[in-house]
């Protein structure tokens, strides 16, 4: 990753977001709407929270005992972990959860609890994603480790050949590395690179923070298990590591099919640093929506089937995007954008197993 960020956008082809700012303004005050979730995401807060700890509690206290049902109890706390990162911290990260900033900063503090650190996703989701969406270099949600490889302008490996297979596998792997390595490894790198000093933040103090909230995690998550749960510690660690299995393989099965697919690009700056497009226009074509009709999933994921509306505007909560997805599609169509969408989950993921296999060979 580069240092310092030095990529810059066209920014003389603004038309598009401008129109596009006054219609999504006029829905917001012609209904008389805020762009905040309020009660809507406090109630799906509460909800994806008791999905992940009632269960916990419920076998902390003996209520849920054997190794069948601890194990069960395990894979619904995973699932309850996958809801609070897409459908609650992730608003909340982005400030459009509640109109109150404490409530947001709260909120956004979930991914802590659950084993990961709210400083790093911020940079590395708000700042460079968001930003710098698909271009090598600068989306570090383009670049895993070495073994998969999901932008044209990687290095390419032999090994990338299989990679449409093994991915998925290491897609389970997400959250146990947020756990064990990967946030020191971020916070030192966010530091070398000047992002820290940048969002004014100490790194003493950060990495204090990311000391002690990964002791109260395991602590919580992995000894009093092993001390009270009552089931044999062979399945209390099988449990664990399937929770956390589960939790990534289905935070990788909503974030991938949104922006490595087969009609998505992969621009690159010219040797100044400029890119074609502006940031708006940039969002398009990086970005691709799913599943638009399955309500029951767009609840579950926070909206994030809705993509291309939760780039456009980040600060906007995902309850409104359903609403918004047919004034950006008829404001891209107008200005002959693109605006990309799968009309299924299984047919996006589908795209994405076909993308992997062909950045595997090109």
């Amino acid at each position: 990753m580069s240092s310092v960020n030095t990529i810059k956008f066209n920014n003389k082809q603004r038309e598009f977001f401008k129109v596009l700012h006054q219609r999504v303004d006029q829905y917001f005050k012609s209904n008389s709407k805020t762009r905040f979730g309020e009660v809507p995401m406090i109630v799906k807060a509460v909800l994806m929270h008791a999905f992940y700890f009632v269960p916990y509690f419920l076998m902390l206290f003996g209520v849920i005992e054997g190794n069948l049902a601890v194990f069960l109890g395990f894979l619904g706390m995973g699932i309850g972990m996958a809801g609070i990162g897409l459908g609650v911290m992730h608003d909340a990260n982005h400030g459009s959860m509640s109109r109150f900033p404490w409530l947001n900063k709260i909120f956004a503090h979930s991914l802590n609890i659950v084993g990961g650190h709210t400083t790093n996703w911020q940079l590395q989701h708000n700042h460079l994603h968001h930003t710098f969406t698909n271009v090598e270099g600068h989306d570090e949600d383009i670049a895993p480790v070495g073994i998969l490889r999901f932008s044209p302008h990687a290095p390419l490996k032999k090994i990338h050949r299989f990679q449409f297979l093994y991915a998925w596998f290491f897609y389970g792997m997400m959250t146990m590395m947020w756990i064990t390595t990967k946030d020191f490894n971020q916070l030192h790198r966010y530091k070398k690179m000047g992002l820290l000093k940048m969002k004014g933040l100490s790194f003493g103090r950060e990495y204090a923070i990311l000391i002690l909230t990964k002791l109260a995690y395991y602590a919580y998550a992995v000894f009093l298990p092993f001390m009270f749960f009552q089931a044999d510690w062979w399945m209390i660690l099988i449990g664990f590591l399937c929770m956390h299995f589960l939790c990534g393989f289905i935070l990788a099965c909503i974030f991938q099919p949104a922006h490595v697919v087969e009609d998505t690009k992969f621009p690159m700056p010219d040797p100044s640093g400029n890119l074609e497009t502006d940031w708006s226009v940039h969002q398009l074509f990086t970005t691709a929506n799913f599943a638009p009709k399955n309500w029951l999933l767009s609840w579950y994921v926070g909206g994030l089937n809705y993509q291309v509306e939760h780039h456009l505007f980040p600060a906007i909560s995902h309850v409104h995007y359903r609403k918004l997805a047919p004034i950006v599609r008829q404001t891209a169509e107008e200005f002959n954008l693109p605006y990309h969408s799968n009309r299924t989950f299984v047919g996006a993921l589908w795209s994405h197993t076909k993308m992997l296999w062909r950045l595997g060979r090109a």
